[in-house]
């Protein structure tokens, strides 16, 4: 269990897994916090490196111009080489305290470093980076620290300005060295702002990705499209004609029994699954499942001119499919089919957890036609068998009696018909 609550999955996997080895830097002390704490931490861990990367860059660089005439300059960078790699520790105190601990050390030490070289030295430049990753390493969550961050930064920096003309410089440091420090803050500044925002659009870019496809699984399609287009729509058709399908797997409760918990979701899974492929391959939507239940429609969401035929020849395909998958497990597993068409309404329903759904006494009567059928067969309506004949085989059944509509004239659809090329 992680804290607050969330428990990690293995989508939890590292942000920065093409750095290599450096990776396990950049996740160092995240283990444990949600996932969008741990992305925060992440970038301060790569912050942090980076830091002491650069800071050991400019020791040296000090120690080239002069390591007696710079030694207070090269102490401060080696200082925070030191505090960078160790702010990672901190980790373990709250979310934020490494990113204070940084924020402190970097802005006294700038503060230091302009004083010391003057603003020639361009490197109060710096304090623009706070702008630009405070939300980054804060979140939104401490927004009062990000306002006081970035505050603080502001004020540095024009501070350092003001205060420190090249005439009041503690060191008269060389003018090469001056001209490497101010491109050199002027390079890391662009540079980590650019980093930060393209993160920020790719993070938000790939939510984005994610919660269309959470919402492709959940809806149809073209509703998905219209609830993006336009979220506080209402979404209430009246489609004039549809065709519907439920399906049921005969026997498979009491088989749930003797299965046990585990065989019974590794079955009904990979039922379920076969008959999404199926469905999308013949452009057939799925609306729902009810345990065993499976409910496919076609030609709600979209006009779809042959979506009777469509969902017909999907029908066709389950007998086999079960009996195939039956084999692979063991069990001995029919499907009972019922299709109707004709008028429905469907519509999104809910607000947090909202779902497709079709509603009417097509719907009604394709339930009635699953619940009636028999084993391993197809029942369909009379309009049905009107509407396909001559491209469809169907064998009459005979008038049933059907639960709330009285006797009806049911057909069973058993092949759909080869037509010659001669």
């Amino acid at each position: 269990m992680s804290k607050g609550g969330t428990i990690a999955t293995s989508r939890d996997a590292p942000l920065f897994a093409w750095m290599g080895p450096l990776a396990r830097f950049a996740e160092f002390g995240t283990e444990g916090y949600p996932r969008p704490v741990r992305r925060r931490l992440t970038i301060v861990n790569v912050m942090a490196f980076l830091i002491a990367i650069f800071s050991a860059g400019y020791a040296v660089v000090f120690a080239y111009y002069g390591a007696e005439k710079y030694f207070s300059l090269i102490v401060v960078n080696l200082l925070l080489v030191v505090i960078a790699l160790l702010a990672p520790l901190a980790h373990r105190i709250n979310d934020i305290a490494a990113a204070v601990i940084i924020a402190i050390a970097e802005f006294i030490a700038l503060f230091f470093f302009v004083w010391a070289l003057g603003r020639d030295s361009g490197i109060q430049i710096n304090y623009i980076i706070a702008a630009a990753v405070a939300f980054a390493i804060y979140g939104l969550s401490h927004f009062r620290l990000v306002i006081a961050v970035i505050a603080v930064g502001l004020a540095l920096h024009v501070a350092a300005w003001f205060l420190f003309p090249p005439d009041r410089a503690l060191i008269a440091a060389d003018p090469g060295l001056l001209a490497n420090l101010y491109v050199s803050s002027a390079v890391t500044t662009f540079c980590i702002i650019a980093l930060i925002v393209g993160y920020a659009f790719t993070v938000a870019d790939r939510a984005r990705a994610e919660a269309d496809a959470l919402l492709g699984n959940i809806l149809p399609e073209a509703i998905a499209e219209r609830l993006k287009d336009k979220p506080g729509e209402r979404i209430a058709d009246n489609v004039t004609d549809a065709s519907i399908l439920f399906s049921d797997l005969v026997g498979f409760t009491e088989l749930a029994q003797e299965l046990g918990a585990a065989r019974t979701v590794d079955l009904l899974d990979e039922i379920v699954t076969e008959f999404d492929r199926l469905a999308a391959s013949h452009g057939v939507e799925k609306i729902k499942t009810i345990g065993d239940g499976y409910m496919a429609v076609c030609g709600v969401s979209r006009e779809q001119p042959d979506h009777l035929s469509r969902l017909a020849r999907m029908a066709l395909r389950l007998p086999d499919l079960v009996e195939l998958l039956s084999t692979k497990h063991g069990v001995d597993l029919k499907i009972r089919v019922g299709i109707a068409g004709g008028p429905v309404m469907a519509g999104v329903i809910g607000a947090d957890k909202f779902s497709y759904d079709v509603w009417g006494e097509t719907v009604n009567l394709a339930s009635r036609l699953e619940s009636h059928g028999l084993p391993g067969e197809i029942q369909v309506s009379e309009a049905v068998m009107r509407a396909l004949e001559g491209r469809f085989v169907f064998e009459p059944r005979g008038p049933v009696k059907v639960k709330g509509i009285g006797q009806l004239d049911t057909w069973l659809l058993k092949a759909e018909r080869r037509i010659s090329s001669d």
